[in-house]
């Protein structure tokens, strides 16, 4: 990528992977986020990453260029964001200011949005989820019973109404329903 010979680049396929990486105790600079990548509804897999590692950077990429979502980035703790139809110079350039301490948002998009309370409050709610609950939500936003999804994570069904519980406490909710509609709020770019 042209940013020197001590940079190793690792690349995750969807964010329970990119959260095995990260749990292997290496020590990161950067994370390149792409707003889209599977087992994250939009901008969960961000508010997750600032929640459970508050000092790694995480720059945005996303064919999404709007204004709104570069201000949601921004609002939810990015160190950048990166449009996907970027030079390879401007994406060095990026990850080269990120990589120092800085932060690098695209010139020619103006901020002119602003991210509501309700959705600030939804953001501080997914930081504070576990690993482990951030995948139980995610599972139930996907319309899986508790059994199902003690099956998929191998542990007991009993385990998952807990931590269902903690998530709804957490959230504010009280239903599933609620909480999938929460998480896909997050995703969800509102118009002003």
């Amino acid at each position: 990528m042209g940013l020197g010979e001590n940079v190793r680049l690792v690349e995750a396929a969807s964010i329970a992977e990119l959260e095995g990486f990260l749990n292997q105790g290496a020590d990161w600079d950067l994370v390149l986020l792409d707003l889209n990548m599977p087992g994250a509804y939009g901008f969960s897999g961000l508010v997750l990453l600032r929640g459970q590692y508050p000092h790694l950077p995480v720059v945005m990429i996303s064919a999404q260029e709007d204004a709104a979502v570069v201000a949601r980035s921004r609002e939810f703790g990015a160190s950048g964001f990166i449009p996907k139809s970027s030079s390879l110079e401007t994406i060095q350039e990026a990850v080269r200011a990120v990589l120092e301490g800085d932060v690098w948002w695209p010139s020619n998009i103006q901020d002119e949005a602003n991210v509501s309370e309700e959705a600030k409050a939804a953001s501080a709610g997914l930081a504070s989820l576990t690993p482990q609950q951030f995948r139980v939500l995610t599972m139930v936003c996907d319309g899986l019973l508790n059994k199902q999804i003690a099956y998929e994570l191998s542990v007991s069904e009993a385990t998952i109404k807990a931590h269902v519980t903690a998530i709804f406490r957490k959230l504010g909710v009280r239903t599933r329903t609620q909480a999938a509609l929460l998480l896909q709020q997050m995703g969800s770019i509102p118009t002003s």
